[in-house]
């Protein structure tokens, strides 16, 4: 199987990190094809000589990591699984439920040297300690964690784990690359009262979420006749009841609806008939988020409201592969009432920063109708970097009494129109800790306040975008701050030469004003 571009550049940057670490992490969206990216690393190890571990925290992920390296690669596996183990197995490849490899009588029988790369899919998981005893047992091993797109917590947690992240391809570089589903987003004038819910390991406690949500589910109902009647749509709910009550009501207004969960029987005939189109609509209670894959669903509704952005975004994964004639995916949102921000959204699937989000978020609120996802984080980006520019003029005008030395980094990052600086927040151990002294030093020999950038990582970051622009040409952060506090507009587009010439000009006049004919505000400096 030939591999896509970003998979093949997946693959090389994994390899290219195990030369200077050992654990490193891979991050793609729902539907990008994750496991085929680390079956073909798989395949490569094999290639090497090396023993490889795939580790995984439920069967039917063993079983779908199985299928694809035999289908992708050709090769076949041992299993580490109750009564299987791969001990005395010819194969180089062995999949492991960790729910079995954590077992201290299991682990005792392989020496510490045995396998010699691990694999963990689903990686948000592996900070929990079973995963972490695995790990312990084999300190030698390179590894590899592969997820969809975590959220900051997650990747904080990450960073306690991993070393440094391999390669990301993010969810809208997917859409515009035609590999996935572009989404659609509609938030539905229906307010449910989550405020007194409590919660407990990080996210809202299921049972209070059932509760909360009983008393709407029919005004929910009544809202996806509008929009769900003619798709293939799949609902998250809280508890296995909550879905069975939400499936019959369904049924009552008219759609062909049908419930699994991990009880079920019948499961496995429930999802075909859903696959071929017997029902129109599946609920589930938390279910579906791993492991299941039918790419025809064009509407999914998250009536389990969290704040975790990795398993929103599993949620609305299950509907983000193609389909022929599928032209996008419509996502279901609600006016959620809740005494705390975190709740995910649309805007969580796509923002990095988290004043874009809230305003995206809002936005979607007003509009009233399905919106582009893509569409709707570009005009709330452009909204915040609005209010952001009048904020930094407010400042600026401050900062013209004070005429400071230094220029303050938010400064920097608006004249130069960086979002990536903007919105950077540090998620690996390095980067988190406070810049050196080498790194404030450099800043402040650039003109940058040092004392405002918290994190090594924001430090890195900055001095990699000012040796940049030094070698492009572009101006300083002091002719920047200099002309600026004069009232030019967006001089971090203007070569050094464009600023120099300026800053002579107003020099000559012995800087008590401007040129004559220079208005700060319309100027356009000359092409060099």
């Amino acid at each position: 199987m030939e591999l896509r571009p970003y998979q093949q550049e997946a693959k090389d940057a994994i390899f290219s990190q195990w030369e200077s670490v050992d654990k490193t992490l891979l991050v793609l969206p729902t539907g990008c094809g994750k496991t085929i990216v680390f079956a073909k690393v798989t395949e490569e190890c094999v290639r090497q000589g090396r023993r490889v571990l795939i580790l995984a925290h439920r069967g039917e992920l063993l079983q779908q990591a199985a299928d694809k390296l035999s289908k992708v690669t050709g090769l076949g596996c041992a299993t580490e699984k109750a009564e299987e183990s791969c001990l005395g197995s010819w194969f180089r490849v062995t999949v492991g439920s960790v729910q079995t490899m954590m077992r201290e009588k299991r682990l005792s029988q392989f020496p510490d040297d045995y396998f010699d790369t691990i694999i963990i899919d689903e990686a948000h998981h592996c900070v929990s300690d079973s995963y972490q005893r695995v790990l312990g047992h084999f300190p030698e091993a390179k590894v590899l964690g592969v997820t969809a797109t975590p959220d900051r917590g997650d990747m904080r947690n990450l960073g306690q784990v991993f070393e440094s992240l391999a390669y990301e391809y993010t969810l809208p570089k997917a859409i515009k690359e035609g590999y996935l589903s572009p989404i659609r987003a509609v938030t539905l004038p229906l307010k449910l009262d989550l405020s007194g819910v409590g919660v407990q390991a990080g996210d809202f406690r299921i049972q209070e979420l059932a509760t909360a949500l009983d008393p709407y589910l029919y005004q929910i109902a009544d809202e996806m006749k509008e929009y769900c009647m003619d798709r293939k749509t799949v609902v998250f709910l809280p508890l296995v009841k909550t879905s069975q009550k939400f499936r019959d009501i369904l049924n009552e207004r008219g759609f062909r609806a049908a419930e699994v969960n991990g009880d079920s029987r019948d499961r496995a005939e429930i999802l075909e008939a859903f696959d071929r189109g017997d029902y129109n609509v599946l609920c589930n209670s938390m279910l579906l988020t791993e492991g299941w894959d039918c790419p025809s669903v064009d509407c999914i509704v998250v009536l389990r409201p969290t704040k975790v952005r990795s398993l929103y975004s599993q949620m609305v994964g299950r509907g983000t592969r193609l389909y022929p004639g599928k032209e996008h995916l419509l996502l279901l949102d609600f006016l959620w009432h809740t005494e705390r921000h975190e709740l995910c959204h649309p805007a969580s699937l796509i923002c990095t920063d988290d004043d874009v989000a809230r305003q995206m978020t809002a936005n979607l609120e007003e509009a009233g109708c399905p919106v582009d996802i893509e569409e709707a984080e570009r005009s709330a980006a452009e909204d915040v970097v609005a209010q952001r520019e009048a904020s930094l003029a407010n400042q600026l005008a401050e900062m013209r009494g004070r005429q400071k030395k230094l220029i303050d980094p938010l400064q920097f990052e608006m004249s130069i129109q960086a979002e990536d600086l903007s919105g950077y927040v540090p998620s690996f151990g390095w980067e988190m800790a406070p810049p050196s002294d080498k790194q404030k030093k450099e800043l402040e020999r650039f003109g940058i306040a040092s004392a405002a950038v918290e994190s090594a990582g924001k430090a890195s970051m900055l001095l990699s975008r000012l040796y940049k622009r030094q070698r492009e040409g572009y101006a300083r952060p002091k002719q920047i701050n200099v002309l600026e506090q004069r009232g030019f507009q967006n001089v971090g587009t203007w070569t050094f030469e464009q600023a120099d010439k300026m800053i002579g000009r107003i020099a000559a006049q012995g800087w008590r004003g401007l040129p004559p004919g220079v208005d700060p505000k319309t100027y356009i400096p000359e092409e060099a």
